[in-house]
């Protein structure tokens, strides 16, 4: 049991420190595009359209509702605002939104902007999670000042999926992984080279035996049908886990 809690704790763990991602989503009605980034305990918003423009996102479904909390890309230093409905946006007391770069090629500007999850007092709270963010938008064009957006705006929805960071992407490359999976008679390992020992655990916790791998393929038609854990000690002496389901 204690064993299966490990395994356990080590799956959460990695869960926590996922990355997530909308990807670039296009605001059609605006002209503009956003993308939304999070990690364990940082938003980050990449906002790009027209280079003289008001540029506005909004968090909820309820629109410029009076408490609806926004991003807004426009001529003063601040960057965190709370709509007042057809009142004019007022900028928030603690600026929480920190601009970390503003860019121009041409007619085309792109501004990146960082700010805790949580935000703070009013702040809609963003997750680190896989999921969907309904957002709002508008535009003005002519000038950076606040201003009505006219019928540049609307709705969208930023549809969060899990990402790799580059060290992630390098560390998956040298990952040691069993396929295929399901298995009736063989197993065989990526990275195999990696791999100096393999203990097998029934899911009840007990072990089953421990082998040492030849080649990239192990055996395992002896084992009888059911899930099994593999604790796969390498040889940096570090340890791995992979489950396996046997036919």
């Amino acid at each position: 049991m204690k064993k299966l809690l490990l395994i356990s704790s080590l799956a959460f763990a990695g869960f926590a420190q996922a990355q997530f991602s909308s990807g670039t989503v296009n605001l059609t009605a605006a002209a503009m595009t956003v993308k939304l980034d999070t990690n364990a305990t940082t938003a980050t918003i990449t906002l790009i359209g027209d280079s003289n423009s008001m540029m506005g996102i909004g968090f909820g479904s309820s629109g410029m509702a009076s408490g609806s909390d926004g991003f807004i890309y426009n001529s003063s230093t601040n960057r965190d605002f709370t709509f007042g409905g057809f009142n004019t946006p007022s900028a928030d007391p603690v600026q929480d939104w920190t601009q970390t770069s503003n860019t121009v090629s041409g007619s085309t500007r792109t501004v990146v902007a960082t700010r805790s999850l949580t935000g703070g007092a009013g702040d809609f709270a963003i997750p680190n999670a896989a999921g969907t963010i309904n957002i709002f938008y508008a535009r003005t064009g002519g000038g950076t000042g606040i201003a009505y957006h006219g019928g540049s705006r609307g709705y969208a929805s930023l549809t969060m999926g899990a990402t790799l960071s580059t060290k992630d992407l390098l560390a998956e490359s040298k990952k040691v992984t069993l396929y295929p999976n399901p298995a009736k008679e063989t197993v065989n390992f990526k990275n195999a080279d990696q791999i100096k020992s393999i203990e097998i655990f029934e899911s009840t916790g007990r072990k089953v035996k421990t082998v040492t791998l030849e080649g990239e393929t192990l055996d395992v038609s002896d084992l009888k049908s059911g899930s099994y854990y593999f604790e796969i000690t390498l040889k940096d002496g570090s340890l791995t886990y992979e489950k396996l389901i046997k036919q």
